[in-house]
This record gives structure tokens, C-alpha cells and sequence, in this order.
């Protein structure tokens, strides 16, 4: 299994791209701004959107990949997933005839280009050589990460959270995880910013990490634009011992 990071910024600018991670060639992972520097043939492959919840830096992306490969759509929809309050968003809010067309009802409601399947945390969604399994996690909004699993191995995606209850059990369960990709969105001086929105800052993901009984590679996502070297180097101060590294847009994972 491959895993190719699109985009992993809290925002964009030059060069920064949001959240978007592509697993081998037609399973996306939030379908933030990072989708857009797909070939069309690339984009074509995605049969698979996995969303972590609603927020645009996540799903900016998907109306206009949809309108982009509608043609490929046609014979074979687009599956999106993502828990019943993230789907009910979209559709509310992008999918809706005002923001965008309502792709679940076009051609038709029976043959539609864009089909949504709800999800639930523990649920877990197999294709042929990875499977994906969604883990409940606290944000500002109802969200999920995802544990992905190929070859007995698995990377953690947190998406979007904030300390919590719920994601640590589950990746002390998990014997075979290899990383785990966070999210670290403001420095330590903006705490009380990064709780009131739903986000880490350096020194309350370090108290979350001591719940975490293995060590797995960390690669730290989701930084606000210009303010990534600070955050870093206060995550870097905040875990010595462990193995945390930045993630950038172009990493590849094998797994």
C-alpha cells in the first residue's frame, strides 16, 4: 500500500496545500485543497473519499473533483464517507443547488454521480489489500480519524482533534502501528485558541501522548501557515524521546 501525502496544511499560501492524503491510487483520505495538484487522469482513479468531518480545509476540494472527472462518474460513482452528521453537512452546505449541484440526484437519483455512505466510529471499510476503520476523536464538529491497515502493519490518521478519550485506547489495541500522523495546529501560546476550536497545541498533545503505550514514528500535521517552525519546535521540546518528524506535502508511506 501506498500513501502519498497531498496536502497537510492548517491553511493555504505558496506552496501550502490542506488536508488531502491519497492511499495507492483510488482511496482519498479528506479532499482538502491538496487534490487539486492531481493530473486529471490521477483524479480519474479515485473511486473512494474517506472524510474525517466536515470543515472546508477538509473537503474544499471534493465539489469541484466531482465536477472534473463527472464524465468517469457517469458509468461508476464516486463513494464518500464520513460520519451521518459530516454527510448531512456537505449536502446542507456544498452539495446543496445554491453552493454547488446536488451530485447524489444527478443524472438521476437512481444512477447518481456522487454516492454517500454513512460510517460510524468502530466501523471499519475493506477493499482488496488495506482496510480502513474509523476512530472516534473530539473536535469543534463530529469527526473521526482513521486506523489504515496493509500488510499487517497500520498508520493512524488523527484528523482534526483535541485531547481526548477516545483515539488512545484504540491505538493501544493496535500491536502493529507503524506511525501516527496528528494534528498540531497552534503554538503553545495560542492554547486557549487551539481548545475553544477544537485543536492541539504542543504541550496538551504531549499530555495526550503519555496515554499511548507504544512508539510509533509521529509525524506532526495541520500547522497554521507561519507558524510551523514555532509549532514544531515546541512539539520537538515537548517529546524528547520520541520519534516525531514534519509531515510535508509529497511524503510517501509504504506500508
Amino acid at each position: 500500500m501506498r500513501v502519498k501525502v497531498l496536502g497537510c496544511s492548517g491553511g493555504i499560501g505558496a506552496g501550502l496545500r490542506t488536508t488531502a492524503i491519497l492511499i495507492d491510487d483510488d482511496i482519498l483520505i479528506d479532499a482538502g485543497t491538496g487534490i487539486g495538484d492531481l493530473s486529471l487522469p490521477e483524479l480519474r482513479r479515485i473511486r473512494h473519499v474517506f472524510l474525517t468531518h466536515s470543515h472546508l480545509d477538509h473537503t474544499a476540494g471534493l465539489p469541484l473533483f466531482t465536477d472534473s472527472i463527472f464524465d468517469t462518474l457517469m458509468m461508476r460513482e464516486l463513494q464518500v464517507y464520513g460520519r451521518v452528521e459530516t454527510l448531512r453537512a456537505i449536502q446542507d452546505h456544498i452539495f446543496n443547488d445554491v453552493m454547488w449541484p446536488d451530485f447524489s440526484m444527478i443524472p438521476s437519483k437512481e444512477n447518481p454521480a456522487l454516492r454517500y455512505n454513512e460510517i460510524a466510529p468502530g466501523d471499519v471499510i475493506e477493499f482488496d489489500n488495506v482496510a480502513l476503520r474509523a476512530v472516534n476523536v473530539h473536535h469543534s464538529v463530529p469527526a473521526v480519524g482513521y486506523l489504515i491497515e496493509a500488510n499487517n502493519k497500520v498508520l493512524a490518521f488523527s484528523g482534526d482533534t483535541m485531547t481526548n478519550q477516545t483515539l488512545w485506547p484504540v491505538l493501544n489495541d493496535c500491536d502493529r502501528l507503524e506511525a501516527l500522523v496528528i494534528e498540531v495546529s497552534f503554538p503553545d501560546s495560542q492554547e486557549e485558541l487551539a481548545t475553544m476550536s477544537g485543536h492541539y497545541c504542543p504541550r496538551t498533545l504531549a499530555e495526550d501522548l503519555r496515554k499511548l503505550s507504544h512508539d510509533p514514528e509521529i509525524w506532526v500535521t495541520a500547522m497554521k501557515p507561519g507558524g510551523e517552525d514555532i509549532i514544531f519546535a515546541e512539539v520537538l521540546q515537548a517529546l524528547p524521546g520520541r520519534k516525531v518528524q514534519r509531515l510535508r506535502r509529497g511524503d510517501c508511506f509504504e506500508l
